[in-house]
């Protein structure tokens, strides 16, 4: 039987803010195609599952003074809200990388609805995507985000308010290190079309009477697609693995 209901209940409501922050800018769990309800319920049982673990931590701040207490939610919410963006930022990338990928092959389809976001991508960019965050769920990203949460109450202790120095620098370093990882996966491609376009330049000044361009562009897009159809198992692959040092680094 539990002794004090009440704090009990105020010590789960920390738990849940910091892991519901999270939940709220998560890959796939903050998409607008999944429902309110699951996202909810998926926030409350992995809060009851990690209460045990910081009771020692939780309760006391709970039971506290309210004022304290409103100003830990703000905190513990704040710090949930980073380590979900963290994650999005880079998945963000291999949607850079799919734009990216498709202009150096010359594939300008017509942009389509995406099953994750309400937003407009093309075939090729949502292919990679929906792929990527498959491979991610495959290799269990989720557990590595669920584990640097129960982490981060020694990293970040609660009550203690997140520098936005700090904060920021952590947001920009994710941004920095995705960005090079996604031009690192893509750079075949950006060498395919750099040097595709450079043999039709070369072709063109030899006979520019004929209109290179309408001709070249299936070729260079049966190329890339060839190109990708190769390449794409290991892009997925490299995208997958460095996921964990860029997320445990920060």
């Amino acid at each position: 039987m539990i002794s004090d209901p009440q704090g009990t209940v105020m010590a789960l409501f920390l738990a849940f803010c910091r892991i519901g922050g999270c939940m709220m800018t998560m890959p796939t769990f903050s998409s607008a195609r999944m429902p309110m309800q699951i996202r909810l319920f998926l926030s409350l049982s992995m809060s009851i599952a990690l209460l045990p673990l910081f009771w020692d931590i939780l309760y006391p701040r709970a039971t506290g003074d309210m004022v304290v207490y409103v100003m830990l939610i703000f905190s513990e919410t704040l710090t949930g809200v980073m380590f979900g963006l963290i994650a999005h930022l880079y998945t963000m990338g291999i949607q850079f990388a799919g734009t990216v990928i498709g202009m150096s092959i010359a594939f300008n389809s017509q942009p389509t609805s995406d099953p994750l976001d309400d937003s407009s991508q093309s075939h090729l960019t949502t292919l990679m995507t929906f792929g990527a965050l498959l491979v991610l769920f495959a290799t269990d990203f989720h557990h590595i985000v669920i584990k640097a949460l129960a982490d981060s109450y020694e990293a970040l202790p609660i009550g203690r308010l997140i520098d936005p120095q700090q904060m920021l620098i952590s947001l920009t370093d994710t941004m920095s290190a995705t960005f090079i990882i996604m031009l690192r996966l893509a750079s075949p491609f950006l060498l395919f079309g750099l040097l595709f376009n450079v043999v039709v330049g070369l072709i063109n000044k030899l006979a520019p009477q004929i209109p290179l361009y309408f001709i070249s562009t299936p070729y260079a897009l049966f190329g890339g697609l060839l190109l990708l159809y190769f390449a794409i198992a290991a892009l997925l692959d490299q995208f997958a693995q460095a996921f964990a040092p860029i997320f445990n680094n920060l």
